[in-house]
């Protein structure tokens, strides 16, 4: 991250799934505010510049953006039936779930966990679109960098007692491998019934040659923002890291499993292409 800048990738994935909402039928993430929190300039922007969404690759990710939002809130309602009441989404950006969130405040409160300047650029954003910030979400600035997860919800009321549900997607990739598994071993030792949702990279040498033609586009592109990708699993190392943390249960989706999830039987073609990321969950 830049120092006082939002995070630009951010305004690009709340993009992609904006466009989304009008481009894809049936759509697999349905989200009423995704349009509406961008603005009616970025929308503008967005509708001029439909045709470049279409392209193969800008299609393709904007599949997996959407299938790993829906794959969240599946988990985290599962989570909510075996007893979570809080919901923490680590590095939040633009994700509109605190605002529509169906759930009472007294059955589920929700921390948002991010940069201060992604968190300042969105209430801007909210406040200039007319979405109301219910009093069941609560904003705690954290850099993972250089701050503990668990000294930034300290400062927000989170109650580390309670079962908790983790969202963490989108961030991994541009964080060391030191503040990843900092933030994985404090969820860990949360109370059992919790769980975690996340995505990941994997190694650019385990992609085939077109993968990595697709990978060095966009790790280009994300480097050019000023967030470099930096951290990449293997499969079977993560999962053996991770229950060496104290996580359970995992499961791992790679492009074909979200596909076959998500994407079967659509006249429109809508799918994740290559390999590169993978989305998964694991459960406390």
């Amino acid at each position: 991250m830049i120092e006082a800048r939002p995070s630009a990738t951010a305004q690009r994935v709340a993009m992609r799934r904006a466009a989304h909402q009008f481009l894809d039928v049936p759509k697999v993430f349905d989200d009423p505010l995704a349009l509406r929190i961008l603005g009616e300039k970025s929308v503008a922007e967005l509708r001029s510049s439909i045709g470049a969404f279409q392209e193969g690759a800008a299609r393709s990710l904007r599949a997996f953006l959407v299938a790993r939002s829906r794959f969240a809130e599946e988990e985290l309602a599962r989570a909510v039936g075996r007893g979570a009441g809080q919901y923490v989404i680590l590095g939040a950006g633009l994700d509109t779930f605190a605002y529509r969130n169906p759930y009472s405040e007294s059955a589920l409160r929700v921390f948002e966990v991010d940069y201060a300047a992604t968190q300042l650029w969105k209430r801007r954003l909210l406040a200039e679109s007319g979405i109301a910030i219910p009093s069941s979400v609560t904003y705690a600035p954290v850099d993972f960098e250089h701050q503990t997860l668990a000294d930034g919800l300290a400062q927000a009321c989170f109650d580390s007692q309670k079962i908790t549900f983790f969202s963490w997607l989108g961030v991994t990739p541009y964080l060391t491998r030191a503040a990843v598994f900092s933030t994985f071993s404090y969820i860990a030792k949360t109370p059992p019934g919790g769980g975690l949702v996340f995505d990941y990279a994997v190694p650019r040498s385990s992609l085939t040659e077109a993968g990595q033609v697709a990978f060095d586009s966009l790790a280009s592109r994300v480097a050019a923002a000023g967030e470099p990708f930096q951290t990449f699993f293997d499969p079977q190392q993560l999962a053996a890291e991770l229950q060496r943390t104290g996580f359970r249960h995992l499961e791992d989706l790679d492009a074909t499993e979200i596909n076959s999830r998500y994407f079967s039987d659509r006249a429109d073609g809508l799918s994740v292409r290559g390999s590169l990321g993978h989305l998964a969950s694991a459960k406390i």
